[in-house]
């Protein structure tokens, strides 16, 4: 028989669900009253904020009272189960007028969608690479040439730990911490994050660093840890051409970009059943709802992984 715990709880639950459904069709009504929104336009508002008030319900909040942290918790679920980036996109517009209304409301004085980013539409992804692609890529650089294990040591980095090019040619040895094996980056909006390195980007790293960095650089100083063959900075473009070069040498035909591996190193986690607030932890976005756009690319999820989901550990 249900106790009278769990019946309190489920009568409790019902209200919450009420009262965030009063709140919504007070919405809907007053948005009809204003635009003379279709009804399809209604139903999928009210499917939106509904799923949302449900989900809420469960841990005692009305939809009013949801916050930044239950939104990105809502849109993750989503994303995970397969939702499309306009998808996504459509339901931050649904919660983001609904906010703005209860806000005129008097109801709650801030919108907790108002820091949430939406997501890129129409902006596709290259076409992700495979591992074996990215295997081919990272073997064809001459390690023999000092240049060339420079080269490989960036590309091991690259794929490692999902980097920004311009964080990879900014990249300083300071920032390598060997004996925690991290790597210290401060991105976009001075956001610090520590990146885990795997071991065989370590000792690329590490032979790179002990002898051809020092072979480039003869009797010059520069304390950027990748220097071109003058001693400098490598300039996006540079880099850009290093890795076509390369693509072409190991064989794969796709359209790459200079983010080709970021974005191979994102969907390769995910594929292997990565978290996606990790990855977006890694990959240092504001936003889960910037993270998502690589979940298109990564449904097919690897069973019965052993080991680190890393996908170069």
């Amino acid at each position: 028989m249900e106790s009278m715990a769990s019946k309190d709880q489920n009568t409790q639950e019902s209200a919450t669900v009420a009262r965030s459904e009063e709140l919504v069709d007070r919405f809907l009504d007053a948005i009809w009253m204003e635009r003379g929104l279709s009804q399809n336009t209604l139903g999928a508002y009210r499917a939106d904020l509904m799923t949302l008030g449900r989900g809420l319900a469960e841990n005692d909040k009305t939809i009013e009272q949801a916050d930044k942290a239950d939104l990105l918790a809502f849109i993750a679920h989503r994303v995970e189960g397969g939702a499309k980036p306009r998808s996504t996109a459509r339901q931050l517009s649904s919660f983001r007028r609904f906010f703005r209304y209860i806000m005129r409301e008097g109801l709650r004085d801030n919108d907790p969608t108002a820091d949430i980013e939406m997501p890129r539409i129409g902006r596709s992804l290259p076409k992700t690479l495979s591992e074996d692609e990215v295997d081919a890529l990272l073997s064809a650089p001459n390690t023999d040439e000092p240049l060339g294990h420079r080269d490989r040591a960036m590309l091991e980095l690259l794929y490692a730990t999902g980097l920004r090019v311009s964080e990879l040619i900014n990249l300083k040895q300071s920032q390598i911490n060997f004996n925690q094996g991290v790597l210290r980056i401060v991105g976009k909006g001075d956001r610090e994050r520590l990146i885990p390195l795997g071991e065989e980007s370590q000792r690329w790293l590490r032979d790179f660093i002990d002898g051809p960095r020092m072979e480039i650089l003869l009797e010059r100083q520069t304390d950027y840890l990748f220097p071109t063959r003058r001693g400098d900075r490598m300039t996006r473009q540079a880099f850009w051409h290093i890795i076509k070069r390369y693509a072409e040498k190991a064989g794969v035909r796709k359209k790459l970009s200079p983010h080709s591996l970021r974005h191979a190193f994102a969907t390769h986690l995910l594929n292997r059943g990565a978290d996606l607030r990790v990855v977006q932890l890694l990959l240092g976005h504001s936003d889960l709802s910037t993270t998502q756009i690589y979940t298109h690319v990564a449904r097919e999820r690897l069973k019965d992984l052993h080991g680190d989901h890393h996908p170069r550990g």
